[in-house]
């Protein structure tokens, strides 16, 4: 700073205010220090204004895995809103075993210079509920449900499945079979809740579930085996890729979607994936939810106050394409 303060003819105090943005420098003086800072290669310490401001503009995202379509997703809408407001994004991946806490996600990203926390809290852990944040680091969850010490938001899985059901059995069809998620997963668990109940508010009956792992070849074998219940006229799949593969699984045992097999999936995420796609299907907002997720924690570090106790709700929305016949 001294350097380029001599080069410019200017006090240090004068590049401090340039190299902070500040507007209590003439037009021309501006120029004339940036100018020197570019001939002598000055860049601001990124440490030492972290220390002078007592923040790092640095979000941690922590997340079970970086390869799931949601996931993905996700950290895309988290570093965008972080990129649009100057911040950046440190993440760490959730170690297996004992580890596998929230405490311990917290605890090693408190290791890294960064002003607050999001995590993406997609399957169960241990102390989900007796857990309490650092007072000095702000913490949001994404996940289903809400939480007594930090602010929640996620899609509505609960309701999305019973929008599901509604809509299918509005289409004439006398119940809905379900390939679900995994077990670990908390939104695979709200998805099939949201199912069973739906179908016993409206009195239907309620067939025995598939569990599938997100993945296309579950859907395959769960499709294959329901072609041969003569009850079967409609199936909610729990993901795209798993309703994807339902549909190859009755194709190969002799069944046509719509006109024998209604399915509709859940997030759209085979759009540009799969040429012609015709998959019914619920939208999750992952650009909303995220951005959401980044605005809360932002909002902490910078001082404000928000909600706990509560989750926010991104709802999901009805993508109708052709995999869905009226049979009323």
């Amino acid at each position: 700073m001294q350097d380029v303060a001599k080069e410019a003819g200017v006090s240090p105090q004068t590049v401090s205010r340039v190299a902070n943005g500040s507007d209590a420098v003439k037009p021309e003086t501006r120029q004339k220090v940036e100018a020197a800072m570019q001939k002598l290669g000055y860049r601001p310490n990124y440490a030492a204004r972290a220390l002078k401001r007592g923040r790092f503009q640095d979000i941690g995202v922590v997340m079970f895995n970086t390869s799931s379509f949601g996931n993905a997703r996700l950290l895309d809408s988290i570093i965008s809103s972080a990129t649009e407001t100057d911040y950046s994004v440190t993440i760490q991946t959730m170690r297996h075993g004992a580890e596998r806490t929230l405490a311990a996600a917290i605890e090693r990203m408190q290791l890294q210079p960064v002003d607050g926390v999001i995590v993406m809290l997609e399957e169960r852990i241990s102390d989900f509920v007796g857990y309490r944040p650092p007072k000095e680091l702000p913490v949001v969850l994404i996940c289903e449900g809400a939480a007594d010490h930090c602010p929640t938001v996620d899609a509505d899985q609960y309701g999305c499945s019973t929008a599901v059901v509604d809509y299918l059995m509005s289409k004439g069809h006398k119940t809905v079979y379900h390939i679900a998620g995994p077990a670990t997963s908390r939104a695979a668990e709200s998805r099939a809740r949201g199912w069973r109940e739906a179908l016993e508010q409206m009195g239907a009956p309620v067939p025995a579930m598939y569990i599938g792992d997100w993945c296309a070849d579950s859907g395959y074998q769960a499709g294959v085996a329901l072609a041969h219940d003569p009850n079967c006229t409609a199936i909610y799949a729990a993901n795209d890729q798993m309703a994807y593969g339902a549909i190859m699984g009755l194709q190969s045992a002799g069944k046509r979607v719509p006109e024998d097999v209604s399915v509709v999936g859940v997030d759209d995420s085979l759009v540009d994936m799969v040429p012609r796609l015709n998959l019914t299907t619920m939208r999750m907002r992952f650009d909303d939810i995220g951005a959401a997720a980044f605005s809360m924690v932002r909002r902490q570090c910078e001082g404000e106050k928000v909600p706990v106790g509560i989750k926010t709700v991104i709802p999901t929305e009805l993508i109708e394409r052709g995999s869905v016949r009226d049979i009323s």
